[in-house]
């Protein structure tokens, strides 16, 4: 007799769907937001790293088998302390959004990525899923890079005659602002991961098709 392969709670795709939502709230947040200063930024992102740090420890027991678990508790661990770092109002500053972003992208990004690798190369996920924990991976590095290329100092003030009112963009309005295209960008990719088929499903089951014809003598 064979014995049954262990059953995981969730799949993958719950995982992705959870992430895609926390995401999706978050760039909402931002998108609908008159005011893209830090303590505004500071405060999403805080709420965004905490619930998808969450959603990660989570998955350790019942999405990932054992041996498959720790990129989602590196990944949960990252988040939770970058939410908890920029979860005291009085220390949202311009710099501390600057720092902690970069700081947060950069390392969850490799460690999604590299995860993303080492599952395609010893095929512990589908081709599907592999490849999109290597896009959300780089996607992460590159809202590192995005926010790393705004100077953190920048103003530059303009004037829309028609409302004659004068505006200033700031370089933490921007840095919000990629931030929010950042999350728009996942909760979208990742939402469209969650509910597309999985082509592997069908594969999976070719060979059982063949066993009969194999007994064959």
């Amino acid at each position: 007799m064979t014995s049954a392969a262990p059953i995981r709670t969730l799949e993958v795709r719950h995982l992705q769907l959870a992430r895609a939502f926390f995401a999706a709230l978050a760039a909402l947040m931002i998108t609908f937001s008159p005011d893209h200063s830090a303590a505004v930024g500071l405060a999403v992102f805080s709420g965004f790293a905490i619930a998808t740090g969450l959603v990660w420890f989570a998955a350790v027991w019942l999405v990932f088998p054992k041996g498959d678990r720790w990129a989602a508790v590196l990944l949960g661990i990252l988040a939770v302390l970058a939410g908890m770092a920029t979860g005291m109002p009085g220390l949202r500053t311009d710099t501390m959004f600057f720092v902690v972003v970069i700081a947060w992208s950069v390392l969850s990004g490799i460690v999604e990525m590299v995860a993303g690798l080492r599952a395609r190369r010893l095929s512990r996920l589908p081709r599907s899923q592999s490849r999109d924990a290597i896009f959300v991976g780089i996607l992460s590095i590159l809202l590192a890079v995005g926010v790393l290329a705004v100077p953190v100092q920048y103003a530059l003030s303009y004037t829309i005659e028609e409302a004659g009112q004068t505006f200033t963009l700031t370089g933490i309005t921007i840095a919000v602002g990629i931030f929010g295209g950042y999350a728009a960008i996942v909760a979208v990719y990742l939402g469209i991961a969650a509910f597309s088929p999985r082509p592997t499903d069908a594969g999976a089951a070719a060979p059982l098709a063949e066993t009969p014809a194999e007994r064959k003598p």
